[in-house]
């Protein structure tokens, strides 16, 4: 990209246009994940739909890459490129919360502590995700897992409707009202299919939760996920509960003498009346000696922001997903045979549920695959060492593999990493078709491709 035409985008947009000759560039093309190193030719930090509008335009008229940028965690760095054009949408993060209505407008920047912060004013929330600084257009997108997913579905079940901007770039309205078809591929498409400026979501009241993790001796990991596969089948659906894998962080709660031993972990949240919490989690104790625990009420953005400090900017990072119908002995062996290898504290695997209201919506009525999944699993291997990347990529590839057998063929997109485009057909499971479909319909020239990609 030649000077001239980076100048002559600046000249068009209201907010910043970085290239490599300034000295903002450096920090501003770094995306969360740390292995991800690429040199853009431009980086155009939007204000408004307009921005967003005129650099699709000039992207796609010039033959450039676009890569969207929302919160910058996507795992295999689709937020970035090398040469090409980055839409960053970090300066549009304004939410305004409707409190008659339960309903709240977010821009596509805004990150879940964002959000959060701005609904829990008014003593309401929606599903989120488990770390504040993820974006909510990534997650949402892709379908959008989190703590309050059995008793409210998806992030996308709660979506009323979005500002699109299409390869064409114009600004199209998402809902079921209008452009259904497209307001049916976002929903669990990714971003394939154009760039989301706006989400319109649905809230519900919830203030305090109780919530906390709770830690078991490694020795009492098959117990664990024996009882957990028989209790989430039939929990309230107040009820957000995984198991996981933890090497213990130097923390308070934590034996001084047991600092970096590794443990199984439940963790848990109830987001009915708090003063039930402690009656919720009895169930917990009762299964296996809890040897340490943070648990109580708190109010529910901080749960989202709990485990940030064990995912900072700049981790290196890998990821592994699957979806699981049932949670088999053959399976619980596999996650006992490999999950206590985690190799740092910020390594682990996350076995969330997704039953009770995400099954409440048919199949075909969004873009998401494998509505009758269970569980959605992720291994995750994260450190500050480049000298460890390929053991620790090593160890997700190999827990994967070992569990895939008793897996679905498909997994969660927002699990997925850059070597898994051979999975994309299966990820999205039944419905496909129909997204290829639409794809062809509203991007033919796959414009948006920087993503799990739909190839038309």
């Amino acid at each position: 990209m030649s000077a001239k035409t980076a100048s002559e985008l600046r000249d068009q947009i209201h907010g910043d246009v970085i290239s490599p000759d300034d000295d903002a560039f450096e920090e501003a093309r770094k995306v969360h994940n740390g292995m991800i190193d690429k040199r853009p030719a431009v980086i155009v930090r939007a204000t408004n739909a307009g921005d967003v509008m005129t650099t699709v335009n000039f992207a796609r008229d010039n033959g450039h890459n676009l890569s969207v940028r929302g919160g910058g965690h996507s795992g295999p760095g689709f937020g970035t490129n090398d040469g090409g054009v980055v839409l960053d949408m970090s300066r549009m993060r304004g939410v305004r919360v409707d409190p008659r209505a339960q309903t709240v407008r977010a821009e596509g920047g805004a990150t879940w502590g964002d959000f959060n912060t701005a609904t829990h004013a008014f003593g309401l929330a929606t599903t989120g995700g488990i770390i504040s600084t993820t974006g909510i257009a990534g997650l949402t997108l892709g379908g959008g897992i989190g703590y309050l997913s059995r008793g409210s579905g998806l992030s996308l079940d709660n979506l009323i409707s979005a500002d699109v901007v299409t390869a064409d770039g114009q600004m199209q309205i998402a809902s079921e009202d209008e452009n259904p078809d497209l307001f049916w591929a976002i929903r669990g498409g990714g971003g394939n299919f154009g760039v989301v400026t706006s989400f319109e979501y649905k809230l519900q009241p919830v203030e305090t939760v109780y919530w906390g993790p709770m830690f078991y001796e490694i020795e009492d990991t098959e117990t664990i996920f024996k009882f957990y596969r028989e209790y989430i089948k039939d929990a309230p659906r107040e009820m957000g509960a995984f198991p996981a894998f933890q090497i213990a962080p130097p923390l308070p709660f934590i034996p001084e003498d047991r600092h970096g031993d590794m443990f199984c972990a439940i963790v848990a949240c109830w987001s009915g009346d708090p003063s039930e919490g402690e009656k919720q989690f009895k169930a917990f104790h009762d299964v296996a000696e809890v040897k340490a625990e943070h648990v109580g009420p708190v109010p529910y953005p901080a749960i989202n922001a709990a485990f940030d400090g064990l995912f900072p900017t700049g981790i290196r990072q890998y990821w592994k997903g699957n979806f699981v119908k049932d949670l088999t002995d053959e399976a619980i062996a596999a996650h006992v045979q490999h999950g206590p290898n985690a190799p740092t504290v910020s390594s682990t695997m996350h076995l969330y549920p997704i039953n009770g209201a995400c099954h409440d919506v048919d199949a075909d009525a969004t873009a998401f695959g494998h509505r009758d999944a269970n569980f959605s699993m992720v291994v995750l291997a994260a450190s500050d060492d480049p000298a460890h990347d390929s053991a620790h990529t090593k160890w997700v590839r190999d827990y994967s593999d070992a569990v895939a057998p008793h897996s679905e063929t498909g997994g969660y997109i927002n699990f997925m990493d850059d070597d898994d485009i051979g999975r994309v057909a299966d990820n999205y499971g039944g419905n496909y078709d129909r997204l290829l479909k639409l794809k062809r319909q509203y991007d033919p020239d796959n414009f948006f491709r920087h993503n799990q990609n739909i190839a038309p």
